[in-house]
């Protein structure tokens, strides 16, 4: 019972986000138009209520989950605005006579009731110790998007969009809880320290190593990594381009957690534990850079561009993965492939909301804009605009000094550190492709003059959107200036996997050589890791 007891209390932040998200659900369905309209601040103030709950929760929670819960609530306050005014666009506007009122003409609850359940989701992946609960807070995050796509536009494309994005969701998710079984079958646990515990006991057997590829290959849906990408610019054109920022973000971090867990249990360096998998990680890492780069190269569509971005930053992630948390006993930055892409999807979800709430402001015959031509001349007729379009842009491109080139350094630096050279250079020449479409952006709208007035996108007013988006490219700036408390955050955050190699060494090894691990607490561990740690430090030991 205190077990329980202690669980939930680790749970409070995602509990309040569940009862605001049935509370909205409810008065959504009111008749009273001021009532429907408290939706969006009951949202953000449980948004913000739950990330000063995580916040508090430092010590009590793991690292990784306390610096992600409070990174995904804080995101999702700023998304929050962006996708404020998306409801509004089904059912009753301001004004109109409450009792024409038809509670099935109107989304306005459950639109912002899943928002806040598909966030739940992603915070529940920060702080998965099992199988079965990292499953279930995977799909969490998902089943709402299929809605919210399917109802944030009245158009076919997002219906379309929907049925899509769900019936391949469906398949991920069978594929990896394929892989779930396969692990659990060759473990005898679906517990994550204690299948850790059965890979560090020895080399991974063949039902251990399939399981572990499988369950790779149906997470790369989350992220939108190769071979799982085909729906990803389909679904981005379909959805209203705030929900897109949403997709963008919330499944790509939940993703990218779920796999930090499960190759933080086979333990890293990988490469000790099965070529099999490096290999097929380096693959999926090269193809999903190098699909999403030239495939966004040849894009007029915007919103198409930048899905095929996402899919190829996903693959920037990946080679951070691939490197792991390094050499504990090396302090330098550049050699925590894993707090490198804990910084980075935090980077790259903020810069993702200021594109597209700059994207979304844009309409055509009430219409949202597709085509990059629309932003030609922009900066001439919205400075602001344009100038948050420019940072995010800028910052996605990788130009120093903003924030995505340092994200960039660590990811690709982690990579050398750990000895993947050939991976790294292939990262940077991607890096430079992409640079490309994102200056192509940038140039419309700042060195070409607007097309004749007639033919202009409009621009509607959407306050909380443009917030929104001037609050993102804010903090793009701000983070690229003073990425020092991030950057420390992210490295405590992975320090849980960096940590995990040491321990045995510590029992092993005279006490001089690690004065701040305590002995005590490590001599239990010793006899279970042992061979994972003589694995880990001896360069020559020979690789299955």
């Amino acid at each position: 019972m205190t077990a329980m007891a202690e669980k939930i209390q680790h749970l409070t932040p995602e509990l309040l986000l569940v009862v605001a998200a049935f509370v909205v659900m409810l008065l959504g369905l009111a008749r009273e138009a001021s009532l429907r309209r408290a939706t969006f601040w009951i949202s953000l103030l449980a948004l913000i209520g739950a990330a000063v709950l995580s916040w508090g929760q430092a010590g009590v929670i793991d690292p990784m989950a306390h610096f992600m819960k409070m990174s995904i609530a804080a995101i999702g306050a700023i998304l929050l605005m962006v996708v404020a005014e998306v409801p509004d666009e089904v059912g009753l506007e301001p004004g109109d006579d409450e009792k024409s009122f038809d509670p099935a003409n109107t989304s306005r609850g459950e639109f912002y009731g899943f928002f806040l359940l598909s966030l739940v989701g992603a915070m529940l992946c920060a702080g998965a110790d099992d199988l079965i609960w990292l499953f279930l807070a995977l799909e969490l995050t998902s089943l709402p998007t299929y809605i919210m796509v399917a109802t944030s536009r009245q158009d076919i494309r997002a219906s379309e969009a929907a049925v899509k994005y769900f019936f391949l969701g469906a398949f991920a998710a069978a594929v990896f809880l394929y892989g779930f079984a396969l692990i659990y079958g060759a473990t005898g646990t679906t517990m994550l320290p204690e299948i850790a515990k059965v890979f560090a006991s020895g080399p991974l057997n063949n039902l251990a190593v399939a399981g572990v590829l499988i369950t790779v290959v149906g997470i790369c849906f989350k992220i939108a990594a190769v071979p799982m990408h085909f729906y990803a610019a389909d679904v981005y054109q379909g959805a209203a381009s705030p929900v897109t920022a949403f997709l963008a973000f919330v499944p790509k971090a939940a993703g990218m957690m779920a796999l930090i867990l499960v190759l933080g249990a086979v333990g890293w360096p990988l490469v000790n534990q099965s070529q099999a998998l490096v290999a097929l990680l380096c693959v999926i890492a090269v193809a999903t850079m190098f699909v999403g780069n030239l495939l966004a190269l040849v894009q007029n569509n915007i919103k198409r561009l930048l899905a095929y971005s996402s899919v190829a930053h996903s693959g920037y992630m990946l080679v951070g993965l691939i490197a792991g948390p390094g050499d504990a006993s090396r302090s330098s930055w550049l050699t925590n492939g894993v707090a490198a892409v804990l910084f980075y999807v935090v980077a790259y979800g903020i810069m993702n909301v200021a594109a597209f709430a700059v994207v979304g402001l844009m309409k055509r015959g009430g219409e949202e804009v597709e085509s990059i031509d629309d932003i030609r001349g922009l900066a001439y007729r919205r400075p602001g605009l344009a100038a948050v379009l420019a940072i995010a842009m800028l910052s996605l491109a990788g130009i120093p000094p903003l924030v995505g080139f340092w994200g960039k350094v660590y990811l690709f630096g982690s990579a050398i550190s750990a000895g993947y050279i050939l991976l790294a250079v292939l990262a940077v020449l991607n890096s430079a492709i992409g640079a490309y479409y994102y200056l192509r952006v940038v140039a419309l709208s700042f060195l070409y003059e607007p097309v004749d007035a007639a033919d202009q996108a409009e621009i509607s007013r959407r306050p909380a959107r443009t917030r929104g988006g001037l609050i993102a490219a804010v903090w793009v700036v701000l983070i690229s200036v003073v990425a020092g408390p991030l950057v420390d955050s992210a490295k405590r955050a992975a320090g849980q996997f960096v940590d995990k190699p040491e321990t045995p060494a510590a029992a092993v090894k005279p006490a001089e050589t690690t004065p701040t691990t305590p002995p005590a607490s490590l001599e239990a561990d010793a006899p279970v890791t042992l061979d994972h740690r003589e694995s880990v430090t001896e360069p020559h030991t020979p690789r299955s």
